[in-house]
């Protein structure tokens, strides 16, 4: 009888090989394919070479062939077009109760589009959010499945034998919930990292441009840092990052050009934010700081010209501003995460959708880019209230943000005097402040839209729901425009 494989995957790029590779090394049998077939053999006779559990294929129907049922068929094309192109190619040969799981960067929408249009073929899809990059796909990635629940019983043994794994042995990997929230909770975790990654940058720019601290100095606060509440492995490669050194001896990150690229995931999460109504202010300025910094000779240009740099040098005590500084990203950082899960919560509402919150941290705990210490504290906080309105209002954080304040407002203050931005760690703090004050000026802005454009307003002294709207200028009339949220 010829072998079979448990599970199949087409796409052998960097991710796609080392997925393969992992679950051969857990003792599964795995069919490839790709569409530049002669890849299939290079694969085999390089990385592949002495996998004796490793079934090439040269065709569609001889891969399809070569799997168990039900069949399992795992993407890791480029997202967008190219999977649908792979789904019409692959579907036509496979039975009721078969799965197709796509583990590539797609957009969610896509995979609530796939799941329904799938489901109706008799087909099972799984949209899988896969995180940590080519060392995670080899040795352990964070895995976030969602879509047709069904998948699940013959995916999970699989996804949980080669996802990373806890200190404690718990896979990080479990099902997140129906249609796309598995890209769904992919995309916010990237827009997170985007959010991590500008905090950061931030940090270097203050220690660097402001505290006049060297490459050594920078290095050694990183590698402090990351003993504590910090401890990430972003924190942990910038650390890397900052003491590599060039081949002139001198500091690599000297010589990266200023200009940040972006794939998309992180616009995704700002774009849905704003959707859905939910002030994820962090993610959305880390993008727009990518945005600003791809504009490199404008702003050199605009630096001649408006006189761009620190406008006063600093005095005071280099390891009193280091703990300062380690605070404000710290304080900064949960603010990001909080925004994070806001967002989640307002995505299961509107797509009916029921997300573990608990279960996306421990996902988020090894193996994925954001991985770090206090996932643990976001597991432990909806473990103790599954209904909460917000991270901030769990104890640990909350008494976190409330030490931390008068820290990150030294160094935010320092920042804005000397000239130096800080668009993410500002708007963290911005947002802590205006979460927490019971009153804004929004009756101002209310009171505004009603004069010019007759928009009602609520009253302090009447019950919600009941609108007003006043004639100003006595001219006006007293006919009121519709009204609409954004």
């Amino acid at each position: 009888m010829d072998k079979k494989a448990d599970i199949g995957l087409i796409g052998l790029a960097v991710m796609g090989q080392n997925l393969v590779l992992n679950m051969c090394d857990h003792g599964y049998t795995v069919a490839v394919f790709n569409r530049t077939v002669s890849k299939v053999d290079e694969f085999m006779n390089d990385a592949g070479k002495g996998f004796t559990n490793l079934l090439p294929s040269h065709s569609i129907e001889q891969f399809v062939g070569l799997l168990k049922s039900p069949r399992k068929v795992m993407l890791m094309v480029k997202a967008g077009e190219v999977v649908d192109q792979f789904i019409d190619l692959v579907a036509p040969h496979l039975e009721k109760g078969d799965i197709i799981i796509d583990g590539g960067n797609s957009h969610f929408p896509d995979s609530n589009r796939r799941t329904k249009a799938l489901a109706d073929k008799g087909i099972l899809f799984v949209g899988s959010g896969v995180s940590g990059g080519e060392e995670g796909a080899r040795n352990g990635p964070s895995i976030m499945p969602g879509g047709n629940a069904q998948a699940w019983p013959s995916v999970k043994p699989i996804f949980q034998a080669i996802a990373a794994k806890t200190d404690k042995g718990e896979p990080c990997c479990d099902w997140v919930g129906g249609t796309g929230s598995g890209h769904y909770v992919k995309m916010v975790h990237n827009g997170i990292e985007y959010g991590d990654m500008q905090l950061i940058s931030e940090a270097y720019h203050l220690m660097k441009n402001y505290a006049g601290l060297s490459y050594e100095e920078m290095t050694a606060a990183l590698k402090e840092w990351n003993k504590g509440e910090l401890n990430s492995y972003l924190i942990e490669i910038a650390a890397s990052v900052m003491a590599y050194k060039d081949t002139d001896g001198g500091p690599l990150l000297e010589k990266i050009l200023d200009t940040a690229g972006q794939k998309g995931t992180g616009k995704w999460t700002a774009v849905d934010a704003l959707d859905m109504g939910i002030p994820v202010t962090l993610i959305g300025e880390a993008v727009f700081a990518r945005c600003l910094s791809a504009l490199k000779d404008e702003r050199v240009r605009a630096s001649a010209v408006l006189g761009g740099g620190n406008r006063q040098k600093f005095t005071g005590d280099k390891a009193a501003f280091l703990k300062d500084l380690g605070e404000a990203l710290l304080a900064s950082k949960l603010v990001s995460y909080a925004q994070g899960y806001m967002l989640m919560r307002e995505a299961a509402k509107e797509y009916g959708w029921e997300l573990n919150y608990g279960g996306i941290a421990l996902m988020w705990r090894g193996g994925c880019i954001i991985r770090s210490v206090f996932l643990d504290k976001i597991k432990a906080a909806y473990d103790k209230n599954p209904k909460l309105d917000n991270l901030l209002m769990d104890d640990w954080f909350k008494n976190v943000m409330l030490r931390a304040q008068d820290s990150w407002r030294r160094v935010i203050g320092a920042g804005v005097m000397a000239g130096v931005p800080l668009p993410a760690m500002s708007t963290a703090l911005s947002f802590f402040d205006g979460y927490r004050t019971a009153q804004l000026p929004a009756n101002m802005l209310q009171g505004l839209r009603d004069y010019f454009g007759a928009h009602t307003y609520e009253r302090t002294d009447k019950p919600r729901g009941q609108v007003f709207h006043t004639n100003w200028t006595g001219t006006g009339g007293n006919v009121s425009s519709s009204t609409y949220n954004a």
